[in-house]
């Protein structure tokens, strides 16, 4: 993922940013800090790392104490193992800033971790090795190496910090932070929504609470529908405009006969509508017959039971015609006149992911030893994101991406469905917000909230809860928020916590579906990589 990731930005220390320990590739031996102030500032630069075994003492190009540079510039700190061990080495370079020699003294910590291994780098040390590549891999942010050093202050650099992601532009350095201290550290929100903002991932270093603050470019600006993404748009009275004729005529040519299909357990069930486990028998050959999910409204003989079915066969249509591994389109349904309207999907035979996730969390909490593995967790997620890089590509927006419309087999594969049932059978995942509309407003980006704006990077936002939702074994998200202040609530920059047990990298990659403006959001293929990488890294350790 491109991007930029600021410690310190108009006037604003990104303590969230300092709190994560990122992880620096073994085959990177080098990071680079942009820095600079407005005035005079002095520093003193420390390191500390954990086994000196493992990794020789850290070195800059720069001296340990002096002024900060006016003008943009760019130093380096070598971080070289010793290759004599296996270890993972844990780094702290500590920045303490005084401005015109005052006893006001600011500290600034980067966190780092780096795996050193024995044969990677004695080769590492060997003159001209450069490393499998010159590029950096994170979780969340890829930025482009720099090769050389700096030849000019005024020259932007995009810089491979070797961790999880990070290019750090120290902009602005000093006043600001000094200037909080003056005000004997003036509660930090207040400060930050009278501020400038931070770019990437920023919220305070409290976690205190479930919900987390998390300043982003547009805290303080309207939210428009800018994005990048080419999208299908449905507004929201489409389906309400539909009739029940209509929505028929548009399955008519996947229609078969009642008689082809029976009905056995009843897997999920709502006010108005259930879903069967049944058997679809072979046109061709009657003595075949497959196992599928059979959707299906429970009464069709009053005006309320007449809108649902309209809706299940409308929204059954989301996928239809499209062609992945990790999506399930409707295969058939039965539409004849005097029965009862179904739909028909592939059977998957452990059945809800969201159901799934909650078994899960009642077999951990009897047996540890039966919980489900991070990697697995993972595992969906990437499945789910590839999946929704397929729609993307075809120019199809989701709307409703949630674990309760995935589905999963007994080999962990995940299959994308769509929404149809699911206000019925989710009643508590959907809210009315006074405009007669059930809309799943926890899993929904602001824009989408405020101006009905839905876009890929809105999918996007609605994955980064997916992905939370499949690290807390099915929880709910902003549990304790009233829907009717979710929409001031993102505004201000309050996302959900860091999940127990999540890795900060895979958060980070939450955090940065959550990015306010849907421009600044990654893409799904994005997404696909850097978890596929982080699943690799998982896979490593075990």
């Amino acid at each position: 993922v491109d991007g930029e990731l600021y410690y310190v930005r108009n006037d604003i220390v990104n303590h969230y940013a300092l709190s994560f320990n990122l992880l620096v590739p073994s085959e990177i031996n080098s990071l680079y800090f942009t820095w600079h102030a407005k005035s005079k500032v002095e520093y003193k630069l420390g390191f500390q790392i954990d086994n000196p075994v493992a990794m020789d003492p850290p070195q800059a190009n720069i001296s340990l104490q002096g002024e900060v540079p006016r003008s943009r510039s760019v130093f380096q700190v070598d971080l070289f193992c010793t290759g004599k061990i296996d270890f993972e080495i844990t780094l702290t370079m500590q920045l303490n800033l005084t401005l015109n020699s005052s006893k006001n003294i600011t500290v600034l910590n980067f966190k780092r971790r780096k795996m050193c291994f024995k044969r990677l780098e004695q080769e590492a040390k060997q003159p001209g090795y450069q490393g499998k590549n010159n590029t950096f891999s994170s979780p969340c942010l890829h930025l482009d190496p720099i090769n050389a050093p700096p030849t000019t202050s005024t020259r932007v650099f995009y810089i491979s910090v070797g961790v999880c992601c990070a290019v750090i532009f120290l902009v602005a350095i000093i006043l600001a932070v000094l200037h909080l201290h003056s005000m004997k550290r003036v509660e930090l929100d207040d400060s930050m929504s009278d501020s400038g903002s931070s770019q990437g991932l920023s919220q305070p270093s409290t976690q205190t609470t479930q919900y987390l603050r998390a300043d982003t470019p547009n805290n303080a600006t309207p939210v428009t529908s800018s994005s990048g993404y080419p999208s299908l748009r449905i507004e929201k009275n489409d389906l309400k405009s539909v009739t029940l004729l209509e929505a028929k005529a548009k399955v008519k040519d996947i229609a078969i006969s009642r008689e082809r299909v029976t009905l056995k357990d009843v897997l999920q069930e709502g006010t108005f509508g259930r879903i069967f486990h049944g058997f679809l028998v072979d046109e061709k050959d009657p003595s075949k017959e497959k196992q599928v999910f059979v959707k299906a409204v429970k009464d069709t003989l009053d005006h309320a039971s007449e809108v649902q079915v309209t809706m299940m066969l409308t929204e059954s249509c989301k996928l239809r015609g499209l062609h992945h591994r990790n999506l399930l389109p409707i295969s058939h349904v039965c539409i004849e006149d005097g029965e009862k309207p179904m739909v028909l999907l592939p059977y998957l035979n452990w059945g809800n992911l969201k159901l799934f996730l909650r078994q899960c969390k009642l077999a951990e909490a009897n047996n540890p030893q039966q919980a489900i593995s991070q990697q697995d967790l993972v595992h969906m997620a990437i499945q789910i994101a590839c999946g929704m890089s397929y729609l993307a590509r075809r120019e199809v927006i989701h709307k409703d991406l949630a674990a309760r419309n995935c589905v999963i087999d007994d080999t962990l594969q995940v299959k994308i469905t769509d929404n149809a049932l699911s206000r019925d059978l989710f009643p508590m995942d959907y809210h009315c917000l006074g405009d007669n509309e059930n809309r799943p407003v926890r899993w929904m980006a602001l824009e989408s909230l405020v101006n009905n704006d839905f876009s890929s990077p809105s999918d996007v936002w609605a994955f980064g809860v997916t992905l939370w939702e499949l690290m807390t074994l099915g929880q709910t998200p902003y549990v304790d928020i009233d829907p009717f202040e979710m929409a001031a609530y993102l505004k201000d920059g309050y996302r959900i916590a860091q999940p127990i047990n999540c890795p900060d990298e895979l958060f980070a990659v939450m955090a940065c579906c959550w990015a306010l403006d849907p421009e600044e959001r990654p893409k799904f293929q994005q997404l696909v990589q850097c978890l596929t990488e982080f699943h690799a890294a998982l896979g490593a350790y075990v």
